[in-house]
């Protein structure tokens, strides 16, 4: 039998408009870092993109 510490913990996607009252406030303080790390990654995927962007304008510009 399995002790309730040796079951891996459940993680759940946050959906946007998603019913909060449920939630405790250690699930909405998970729920927070989940998505600013999301919003980290997606701002790092729009730098990347912009440097690429960028670089492949000054590489095509006349000069």
């Amino acid at each position: 039998m399995l002790m309730e510490d040796d079951q891996p913990k459940r993680t759940y996607a946050h959906e946007i408009g998603m019913d909060l009252s449920a939630l405790s406030v250690a699930e909405l303080k998970e729920r927070i870092a989940l998505l600013r790390a999301e919003i980290a990654r997606l701002e790092a995927d729009i730098e990347a993109k912009g440097s690429t962007r960028a670089a492949a304008e000054s590489l095509f510009s006349k000069s």
